[in-house]
């Protein structure tokens, strides 16, 4: 018997492999298994060409048996089996895979698609072995051979002894050191979890003897051990099965199985596609937030199977950020995988099914809101913040996607409302979107700025969440109307002609306000006689593009800097504290520094704006009481 050596190249690519290529080493047992099916499937294949074979479903099964006494883990299959010259080139030349040329020599369009497409699979067994034998029969051959190898010293390959067709592949698993618990890979939990979580839809039965425990016969309070073989794997996945089978309930079992999250999912979404790409997937859109949703922990990403076989826990290139929430997996036939299952190429394939799936959880997103709101606004409570986000982030690339599926308190409807149902309702008259940003609710509605606008009969949405406005930015038109802060510094809605001051009015005030500009410094930008106030005595407003709110968000960011928006301080003329301030104009100036302050103390609490000295303030407040 002689000691072959692999190649040069095999033998670099073999260490690197077993030290770097796999992040878990649980994956051997997955590789293992998967080949096991593609030599079971060849099989089958043979026998749809082939009169002389019949192909029994029964017959055909993966086994896995465990020695502790002994520490070895038998993978064995009733599959195709291999010949000397086949063990030779499928297990001598890494990266050569058999599965993969067999796929190749035959198209295969009946679903039974060989899973393996290169070699490298079946060399994992050594990240957990130190030695590895395989024992294989071929079909419609009478000799059995045995293939033995330690590593990357090589490999030797000898008649063998086996009775049935098929391959048997012992692994000697290594001792325990001091970073790696070896013993795990013979303990029978640990097993049945690793089949379960990355070969439970192999489409052949995965059998083991499984141990428990049961009453005894005829004395029910006495138990007895027991060991009997079991099928360990499900076989068929539930995206494989037929749609109108199915109920809500198969798929909300499915979602806890797969441990997706404790609750239950508002909507799901069964894709089977037959077209530029095949795949299959189950998307489900959650009602909660994960705990760990809104931090840098949470992990994104769908599941990502190939025929079958769990190839990614979660792979983040098949959702885009802003439909993070979404849980669920994607099987296909056609993605191409580079040198293991382990690391998938990122090919035109799994961008066409991105797209596809981007597109189908927008349509159902749409379809919640039109059919089903009150689900919508559920999930809009947990998940319309990222939604919002999406919006903003990459400079609003993706708002064309998300602006339907945004909604707002409207100050009419006392409710939630998207942009296009309030668009439909605005009257012929009014030119822009109107909006108003705060803390809450009932803060919003008690804001003067809304005054006029609402006078008007005009709609207000209320932003309250910190990303709302710079959302809005991004957008900047909805169906051609654009947004309007109601504290913007021109929100254009003229005053009635009554309304409005004469030009010697206009004077007479324009030295009033140039003085109390004076006495706030540089505190405000400027003081004008208000257009939007209608009860009210004061009020802040914004110019530019910075508004108010988006100054107090700013602020409260890290290394925020000095960011201030330009604040106007406007007066409303036609209420009776201006008159109070005309007549200290005229003859007090103390008293008009003192009333200057005062409302713009009070403009600045309306805004839940910090006072910068509250001494100050309630010394000036006593001031006017005594």
């Amino acid at each position: 018997m002689v000691q072959k050596q692999f190649q040069a190249e095999s033998k670099r690519l073999l260490e690197m492999m077993i030290n770097s290529i796999y992040t878990q080493k649980e994956i051997f047992l997955r590789e293992l298994i998967s080949n096991a099916s593609d030599a079971i499937d060849k099989i089958y294949y043979k026998a749809l060409t082939d009169d002389s074979l019949v192909f029994n479903k029964e017959d055909y099964y993966i086994k896995v048996t465990a020695d502790k006494a002994g520490r070895t883990l038998t993978i064995s299959d009733t599959g195709i089996g291999m010949t000397e010259e086949e063990l030779e080139n499928n297990l001598g030349v890494i990266a050569k895979s058999g599965s993969f040329a067999f796929k190749k020599e035959n198209e295969l369009k009946d679903g039974h698609n060989i899973i393996g497409q290169f070699g490298v699979g079946f060399y994992s067994a050594f990240m957990v072995a130190d030695e590895v034998i395989v024992t294989t029969k071929a079909l419609g051959s009478s000799q059995a051979y045995k293939w033995v190898s330690n590593g990357a010293e090589g490999y030797t390959i000898e008649p063998g002894e086996k009775e049935s067709v098929g391959t048997e592949i012992v692994l000697k698993i290594k001792q325990n050191t001091e970073d790696e618990q070896y013993d795990e890979f013979l303990e029978e939990y640990r097993l049945r979890s690793i089949i379960k979580k990355y070969s439970d839809f192999i489409r052949y039965p995965i059998k083991m003897d499984v141990s428990g425990q049961r009453p005894k016969e005829g004395d029910d309070k006495e138990l007895e051990s027991y060991t009997e073989e079991q099928t360990v794997n499900s076989m068929v996945p539930i995206w494989r099965r037929n749609k109108n089978e199915l109920k809500d309930e198969d798929y909300e079992q499915f979602y806890f199985e797969k441990r997706y999250g404790f609750d239950k999912p508002i909507k799901h979404v069964h894709i089977s596609a037959d077209g530029a790409v095949v795949y299959n997937a189950i998307l489900f859109i959650p009602e909660n937030t994960p705990f760990d949703y809104y931090t840098k922990e949470y992990e994104k990403g769908l599941e990502l199977y190939s025929n079958g076989v769990l190839i990614m826990d979660k792979c983040a290139d098949l959702l885009p950020d802003y439909f993070s929430f979404v849980k669920g997996m994607v099987d296909s036939e056609d993605l191409s995988l580079n040198i293991s299952r382990e690391l998938l190429q990122h090919d035109r394939q799994l961008k066409l099914i991105a797209k596809n799936i981007k597109n189908k959880i927008k349509g159902q997103l749409q379809s919640l809101i039109k059919d089903e709101r009150d689900k919508y606004e559920s999930f809009y409570k947990s998940f319309g913040r990222q939604l919002k986000f999406g919006v903003y982030n990459d400079y609003g690339m993706n708002k064309e996607d998300l602006q339907d599926l945004l909604l707002f308190y409207s100050s009419k409807e006392k409710k939630l409302v998207s942009l296009d149902e309030y668009v439909s309702r605005m009257p012929e008259d009014q030119k822009f979107i109107y909006y108003a940003s705060g803390e809450s609710v009932e803060r919003l509605e008690k804001l003067p700025q809304t005054e006029l606008v609402s006078d008007k009969g005009y709609e207000i949405l209320f932003f309250t969440d910190d990303i709302d406005e710079f959302a809005i930015k991004m957008i900047g038109k909805y169906k051609e109307k654009e947004f309007k802060n109601v504290s913007s510094g021109d929100i254009g809605i003229e005053p009635d002609e009554s309304e409005k001051p004469s030009e010697a009015e206009e004077n007479d005030n324009k030295e009033l306000f140039e003085q109390m500009q004076a006495i706030l410094g540089g505190k405000v930008k400027s003081v004008k006689a208000s257009k939007r106030l209608k009860s009210h005595p004061v009020c802040l407003s914004a110019e530019g593009e910075l508004t108010i709110e988006m100054e107090k968000i700013l602020k409260a960011m890290p290394n925020a800097g000095d960011v201030k928006a330009d604040k106007v301080l406007e007066i409303n003329v036609n209420h009776d504290v201006f008159q109070s301030l005309k007549a200290a104009h005229a003859g007090d100036k103390e008293k008009l520094s003192l009333y200057t302050n005062l409302l713009y103390s009070q403009a600045l609490l309306i805004e839940g704006l910090p006072l910068q000295d509250p001494v100050e303030f309630t010394n000036d407040v006593c001031k006017i009481m005594v």
